[in-house]
């Protein structure tokens, strides 16, 4: 059966990100104040091939372990669509 996994990654909190503070001053140009802080990630979907849901989560979180995130730099959360 074919599932589909979302892999949602995202810096460490503990480190700068760049392209947050970049939209957070535009925002803060386009007289968006409220704004207080912006962290840019990434949303990756993959169609999975697998026996069982819980198959399919795992192969999606090694996926993102051995290539999809930088696990230095960034953390990642997985979940299968239902």
């Amino acid at each position: 059966m074919t599932y589909t996994a979302q892999v949602k990654i995202m810096p460490l909190k503990e480190l700068l990100d760049p392209q947050g503070k970049a939209v957070l001053g535009g925002l803060k140009n386009l007289g968006l104040g409220s704004v207080s802080d912006v962290r840019i990630g990434k949303h990756i979907d993959l169609s999975v091939e697998a026996s069982n849901p819980e198959e399919a989560l795992e192969i999606a979180r090694e996926a993102a372990r051995k290539l999809l995130a930088n696990q230095v730099m960034e953390q990642f959360e997985v979940s299968i669509l239902s």
